[in-house]
């Protein structure tokens, strides 16, 4: 069983309502049907029914439930709710109301108001357009400081990490975190490994230079959020500076970090900026075959999930059963 497989079997286990709010996509509506055939989560689409029945052709949408933001009759509500959350930020009643008819706020709503676990988008709009609702009306999670991302990375006939599966963080999100946000980063990553993967982590705080073998300030950042890190998860394996074979390797770490309980069994590696985290996920996926998930958020009080634009419905399937067994969490 690969891992994904694992994963839908595990979402299936407790099925989820997770809405696809991206109905106009016919890699979103194909996504749905697999998942509602498959019982790995309830789907609903948001939109038009006509036109998501057009689109979808022969595919078999039985059991996935559609809702029209523009006919629901939950509208007036999910406006009130949204005034409410936003007044102080001057929105109008009547700007409320506008806002609901947009799929994605609509979406975002429905979780909300518990009428869905979690969201999954991404696959037509950019980052941040799915993510801005969601910090608007979800908001951050109790005692979270900063919403970040991650991809769990799946590398085939590879010995490193668990089994070949990874985290890296952040590949998505927050563009050139401060020690303090690199630290909030390693931590949340940490547990979403052991949410998503079940395993205990082994968190990498990566960089150009291994145990001080090279001195910057781009360096002492991650030193400074090695230690922040340890300091607020005394209970996880944390470890850096590391290089990226030092990380990985057994032989190489007991060469450039002997003595650590992390370097050379790294499962969770913690990119010091966007720039080499986007880089090194990309590069993975493409010259090792990986399967890459994500960005997956975290921090969010609920779970709502980003896609890459060039997603297939495969892809949707994969994020769809990860946000599903968050929604379990």
């Amino acid at each position: 069983m690969d891992f994904i497989e694992k994963l839908i079997k595990r979402a299936k286990s407790d099925v989820k309502t997770i809405v696809l709010p991206e109905s106009t996509d016919v890699r979103v509506i194909k996504a749905a049907s697999v998942i509602q055939k498959q019982g790995i989560a309830n789907v609903v689409l948001v939109g038009e029914e006509s036109k998501i029945l057009e689109l979808a052709g022969d595919l078999d949408l039985s059991g996935v439930k559609i809702e029209d933001p523009l006919k629901s009759d939950k509208g007036e509500e999910y406006s009130k709710t949204f005034y409410e959350l936003r007044k102080a930020k001057g929105i109008s009643l009547e700007q409320a109301c506008e806002f609901m008819k947009n799929p994605l706020y609509f979406a975002v709503m429905m979780v909300k108001k518990g009428e869905a676990d979690g969201m999954v988008a991404g696959a037509v709009n950019s980052t941040a357009n799915t993510l801005r609702p969601a910090l608007q009306i979800l908001k951050t999670a109790p005692g979270i400081k900063l919403v970040s991302s991650f991809f769990v990375m799946s590398v085939p006939e590879c010995t490193y990490g668990k089994d070949g599966t990874f985290i890296f963080s952040d590949c998505g999100l927050v563009e050139n975190p401060d020690s303090d946000q690199l630290s909030e980063i390693a931590v949340a990553s940490a547990e979403s490994f052991k949410t998503i993967i079940k395993e205990e982590p082994k968190v990498a705080m990566l960089s150009y230079s291994s145990h001080g073998s090279a001195k910057s300030e781009s360096t002492e950042k991650v030193i400074k959020a090695s230690k922040l890190a340890k300091e607020k998860a005394p209970d996880v394996s944390i470890d850096g500076e590391l290089q990226a074979d030092a990380a990985l390797v057994p032989a190489i770490a007991r060469s450039k970090a002997a003595g650590s309980d992390v370097a050379g069994y790294a499962n969770v590696l913690i990119f010091p900026d966007l720039n080499s985290g986007n880089i090194a996920y990309k590069l993975t996926q493409r010259l090792a075959n990986a399967e890459a998930y994500g960005p997956i958020t975290q921090g969010i009080a609920k779970p709502v999930n980003d896609l890459s634009r060039g997603c297939s419905a495969e892809d949707i399937v994969g994020v769809v059963a990860i946000t599903a067994i968050q929604a379990q969490n």
